[in-house]
């Protein structure tokens, strides 16, 4: 009878130790989906979709700092789906974008469309117009700082495709 309840107790152990080892693996966190993984690396709340004609694509808004007269900068965190993009547009007062998470392009007029990615820092000048936008095989988060003592943002024509298809540096 010894034998049977200290073989018992070994098993209990062991199977103690398997689950404790397995859940300490995973760091004790549930598989979700992968929108639920995005979301997790999100420093800011991805905010509400744009439904306005200015950007193609799936593209999310959160305001984070709206411009006012004691500080006439606005900040937002943007979200662009793979294939998303703004239209081609400039700002009197320049902008700053921060780039968060993902792979994304950046264009200014006349200039060749260059790729950014997650820890870039890309200055728009003031009044030249430019876009950006996700590359089209991932998704891409930025932070826009936008300067508006001078006025508000000026939008353009459309990205056309074969402007968002061209070769970048």
């Amino acid at each position: 009878m010894k034998k049977i309840i200290f073989e018992k107790g070994i098993l209990f152990a062991f199977i103690t130790c398997i689950t404790i080892g397995l859940i300490s693996c995973n760091n004790g966190k549930v598989q979700h989906s992968d929108t639920e993984k995005v979301d997790a690396i999100l420093i800011f709340p991805k905010g509400d979709k744009v439904t306005n004609a200015n950007f193609s694509g799936n593209v999310w808004l959160n305001n984070l700092v709206q411009a006012d007269s004691i500080n006439q900068n606005a900040v937002g965190n943007v979200t662009f789906e793979a294939g998303a993009r703004t239209k081609w547009h400039s700002h009197p007062s320049g902008q700053i974008i921060l780039v968060l998470e993902g792979i994304g392009y950046y264009q200014e007029k006349g200039n060749q469309k260059i790729v950014v990615r997650k820890g870039d820092v890309v200055k728009c000048p003031a009044n030249i117009p430019h876009w950006h936008g996700a590359s089209n095989d991932s998704n891409f988060i930025q932070i826009a700082i936008t300067g508006r003592e001078k006025g508000e943002t000026i939008w353009f024509d459309l990205v056309t495709d074969q402007e968002y298809n061209s070769k970048s540096k």
